[in-house]
């Protein structure tokens, strides 16, 4: 297991590109965009790849037309690779999970693994990993594969794979089962409703803006992040909510633009007197099957 990022000797060109796309003002060229994400993959030496294509408010691609129009391309350049490409097109209209930010993200993934996670973390995680399996040739039906993922769940192996892959990158072991060892916000503030109804709609690109605000992202390119801070969310769209009643909790360490990132979580929710009439999958559709 590896959990890495560009590097001088992983698609060195990478953060040339990307950084020339910056001032040409074509970050959004899905080419472009194809190329920066495949390039670091094929370079690793994969026989298969499962892609993870966000589409809503928090996703680099609103418009699930795009996000499936992204998600052709890599498959496509995979397979002139000679790689097994599938991509999951998934919803980003509201938080996946219950936790925003570096360290309590990390805590939320050890309790998916634990079997213990938010519903809806716990369904993609499987489902992508039941591709995983399939594609890798160790199932023969994404079914099959989807059964393997919950029997590893369910007896520990996978947590114990996540210990592994921590120890043999050097990082400390114990978070797993000490996660007080993570960074930990020194500060909690809550965001309420402003009224009573039910809640139809989240723009999670607001609230990554304002973790970012907190610290918890950069707004500026020398900025340093704080890992402890995040967005802890306890509602979900077509909860009932009551006025005043707590919607995020705010992690955080420093109040400097606390009152700022307060206002622009309340203003992210859309609270109506009537519930939402259907519910949005969680993977909108597969390509490349």
């Amino acid at each position: 297991m590896g959990l890495i990022g560009q590097t001088a000797e992983i698609a060195p060109a990478d953060k040339k590109i990307y950084a020339l796309r910056d001032v040409t003002s074509t970050v959004e060229n899905i080419g472009l965009i194809s190329a920066s994400i495949m390039s670091k993959k094929l370079a690793e030496g994969i026989d298969a790849l499962v892609l993870d294509v966000k589409t809503g408010s928090g996703a680099f691609m609103k418009k699930e037309e795009d996000s499936a129009r992204l998600a052709q391309v890599m498959v496509e350049t995979g397979k002139r690779m000679g790689k097994k490409v599938v991509a999951l097109i998934t919803d980003m209209d509201q938080p996946l999970g219950q936790m925003a930010g570096h360290a309590n993200e990390v805590w939320e993934s050890v309790e998916v693994l634990k079997g213990r996670g938010p519903a809806d973390l716990c369904e993609l995680s499987l489902e992508l990993s039941a591709w995983m399996f399939f594609l890798g040739e160790r199932t023969q039906s994404v079914e099959e594969g989807r059964s393997l993922a919950e029997t590893m769940v369910a007896t520990g192996q996978a947590l114990e794979k996540l210990r592994q892959g921590i120890r043999l990158q050097g990082g400390d072991a114990r978070v797993v089962d000490e996660p007080h060892r993570l960074p930990q916000a020194r500060f909690h503030a809550e965001v309420t409703a402003a009224s009573a109804g039910y809640l139809t709609a989240a723009n999670c690109e607001n609230l990554g803006t304002a973790l970012a605000m907190l610290g918890g992202g950069r707004e500026r390119k020398e900025d340093q992040i704080d890992h402890g801070v995040g967005l802890e969310f306890h509602k979900r769209i077509g909860d009932r909510v009551e006025k005043n009643e707590k919607m995020v909790t705010i992690h955080y360490n420093s109040d400097a633009k606390l009152a700022e990132a307060k206002n622009l979580i309340g203003s992210s929710y859309v609270v109506s007197e009537r519930a939402p009439q259907e519910k949005r999958p969680l993977v909108r559709r597969i390509i490349g099957a």
